[in-house]
């Protein structure tokens, strides 16, 4: 059985956030994925697992190839996560505005008297 991970874990990582956002577009075994960094293949192979465990990519087998493809359904739950937070600092800042706004008029309206 696979050991589920967690979608934030598995994208905490710059060489994995690289590698969906290479198959994303077009699936690619995992040769052509390591040539792109220069780590080892090994490395990579381990990217590549803990996405798939992850639930952001699946491997098929194709000939002597194992192929990539982006599963990028999980990231719905951090969109939501982000949003949320997203939401409150859009409020705040609209606060902010409002009182900058109040202050200017203040500070305008007192030299035109």
């Amino acid at each position: 059985m696979i050991a589920r991970r967690d979608v934030y874990q598995a994208i905490a990582d710059p060489t994995r956030r690289a590698i969906i956002n290479m198959i994303s577009g077009q699936p690619q075994n995992v040769n052509s994925i390591a040539e792109h960094f220069d780590v080892s293949r090994q490395a990579i192979s381990l990217h590549v697992k803990i996405l798939r465990e992850a639930g952001l990519i699946s491997i098929t087998q194709r000939g002597r190839d194992r192929v990539c493809e982006a599963q990028l359904e999980q990231l719905g739950e951090v969109s939501a996560w982000v949003d949320q937070y997203k939401q409150h600092w859009e409020s705040k800042l609209d606060s902010l505005n409002t009182y900058l706004q109040k202050l200017k008029k203040e500070k305008y309206g007192k030299h035109e008297k």
